[in-house]
This record gives structure tokens, sequence and C-alpha cells, in this order.
């Protein structure tokens, strides 16, 4: 899968640019500022219909102006595929392929399959649960509609029993009928979700510490453990053994919104116990695992975004990262850094054809 080109109108800090992409390497070099990430950000919303900065949609537009669009076309499968996204204030967003408007964004996730690296992935070594959570669904949901659209189903059910349980405790009163019918609701969605959950992780985490080996040249050893109240029994039984609980929480305590997986090197948290350099070599990682498992789940290469990918890296682990794409495994990259002549060496080593945009 290649992007030929991309035409921004409106968005962020772009009033209205044209791009032509070579179909191996393209870097954005220019100060802090300039727009670098902007256009990483917009190739990647073409294909998740979302900012991977910043998600509120309408922030996304130049300011003073009252919308954006971001036009890209692909060469997919020997196949020309026109996407645009657009937004205009006040109104829902709209992602159109080959001028058909999409009914629901879900349908078209996974089509484009993208993987990005960025300084913003430490959020998921310092913030809470949920983002590591999102880390593993939006891995899974490219390839599965089916998880995607139970992951859609259980969060909903999820709120409506939530809502449920503050209606009890404003009306002191209870219903255990009611209740238990979203029980079950949470149980058979939740079961599917576990399973898929720990299936992914049973092929993820060998990928992912083959490729932590491969950058860190094989001196520390990292783990994934995945954690999940679903490991102790059954999540009806769990449900109801919890009501109390939750009766005074007035929201649901225990279910696979709780799961979490746990980032480790030499058995012991990164978070507190690994370098800068551990931390970011650990996300590459993780990321080009995610990558492995697309490509192997779809047949695509997908594109490889590399935003800010110098930053508190040294050089002898960006020379690995740099040698890892120096193959045919990889498809199409596209890397931002602030200084022109180091992303030029570097991409030197590689024996692919590149094109550098200066912002």
């Amino acid at each position: 899968m290649i992007l030929k080109s991309l035409a921004l109108l409106n968005y962020k800090n772009f009033e209205n640019q044209t791009f032509v992409f070579n179909n191996k390497i393209n870097c954005f070099v220019g100060k802090n500022g300039v727009g670098k990430t902007n256009v990483l950000d917009a190739i990647y919303h073409l294909s998740f219909g979302k900012s991977y900065f910043n998600p509120v949609a309408t922030q996304n537009i130049k300011h003073d102006e009252s919308f954006f669009v971001i036009n890209g076309e692909y060469d997919l499968h020997n196949k020309v595929e026109k996407i645009v996204v657009s937004l205009k204030k006040g109104q829902k967003k709209i992602i159109k392929r080959n001028a058909k408007i999409y009914d629901r964004f879900s349908d078209h996730i996974g089509f484009l399959p993208l993987v990005i690296i960025s300084p913003a992935d430490r959020d998921l070594i310092i913030e809470g649960s949920a983002t590591r959570r999102k880390f593993i669904d939006s891995v899974i949901s490219q390839s599965d509609k089916a998880y995607l659209e139970t992951l859609i189903k259980y969060n909903k059910v999820l709120a409506q029993r939530n809502s449920l349980l503050k209606y009890f405790a404003l009306n002191n009163t209870y219903n255990n009928d009611t209740i238990s019918i979203y029980n079950e609701q949470l149980e058979q969605f939740g079961k599917h979700i576990y399973e898929k959950r720990a299936a992914f992780l049973e092929t993820f985490i060998p990928i992912f510490k083959a490729r932590y080996q491969a950058i860190s040249g094989g001196n520390e050893t990292v783990d994934l453990i995945y954690e999940s109240d679903l490991v102790e029994g059954d999540l009806g039984e769990l449900l109801k053994k919890n009501i109390n609980k939750d009766k005074a929480l007035q929201y649901t305590s225990v279910g696979i919104h709780k799961d979490d997986l746990i980032f480790n090197i030499e058995g012991h948290p990164i978070k507190k116990f690994g370098s800068q350099g551990q931390q970011k070599s650990f996300l590459i990682a993780l990321k080009l695992a995610q990558f492995d498992f697309i490509k192997a789940q779809s047949g695509v290469n997908p594109i490889l975004l590399l935003d800010d990918i110098f930053d508190k890296l040294d050089e002898q682990r960006v020379s690995q990262i740099i040698k890892l794409v120096d193959d045919e495994n990889f498809g199409q990259l596209f890397i931002s850094d602030t200084h022109a002549d180091r992303t030029e060496a570097a991409i030197k080593q590689v024996h692919q054809s590149y094109e550098i945009f200066k912002l």
C-alpha cells in the first residue's frame, strides 16, 4: 500500500498544501512548530478518521477558519483509492472512500493499515490502564471487525449499567431483574473480548520481545503481562459478587474495562526502573511488533510514521532502527526530524529511494 499524494486544506497550521510522495521513504524536516508532525497526523487521520494527538476534532481546524479537508490518494492492491476526511464546525465529521460517505467510521478502520511511533507514545508507560487497553484494542480492531463491534456493544451496555447504578442511588431503590439483564450482556461480550485479547497477546508478546532484542542488542530482558479480572473467573459471577460495591461506587468495578498490560524490564516496572532510552526502545519495539502483527493479519505492509524518532535515543539505537526498516518487509515510511543533515545521514544507510521535504 502506497500513499501517492496528500492535500491539506485548513488543517492545523496548513492553509493549502499538497505533497507528492516517494514510494519508500519521505522525510519532513524543519524547526519546531513548522508543521512536520501535523503532516504525519493528517496521514494518521486518513486511516483512523481522527487525530492521533488531539481528540477534540474542531481544534484541528486552522485558526479563524470554519472547516478542514484532508485528501489522500492511495495505491492499494494496484487500485487507486481516494480517501477524504472533512469537518465543518457545527457538523459531523465525514469520511469518504472514492466519493462514497461511510455510514459508520468503524467500517473504515483497518482498510488503510498504519502504525505511528511518536514521543506521545510515552503515555503508554506513564498514563493509566485505559491508554494501554486502547493500544491493545486498536491493534486487534485493525484486522478484526467482529472484535470492534463487540467492544462497541460492551461499552454501550457498560454505560447503561452505570447509569442504572446511579439511578438506584439517587432514588434509593434497587431492581435485581434489570441489573441481571445488563450482567448477562456484559458477561457475553466481555468473555469474547477477554478471549480475543488473551489470544492476541499470546501471539504478540514473542514478536515484541524479538523486536526489543534487535533494537537493544540483546542486553536487557523485557516482558508484557496481561492483567484481567476474568483470569479469576466468570464475569457473570464477579458482577454478582461485587454488586454491593458497585451500588456504593455507582459504577461497574469489575470487567474487561479494567484490564491492564504491565510493562516490565528485568522483572521490574519500566516506568520506575527503565532509563529514557530503554523506555523509548520499549515503545518502538511495541510499535514495530504492532506493525508485524497487522501485516501478518492483513497481508499488507502498513504505512509507518516515525515522529521525532531521534529524540532520546543514542546513535547506536537509531542505527539499529534504521537497519530494521532496510528490507522489503517494510513498505512506505514517513519520518519527521528537526535536523535535515542528521536525517539524511541516517537515511543514506538505507538502500532505498527517498524524498526530503523542508518545511
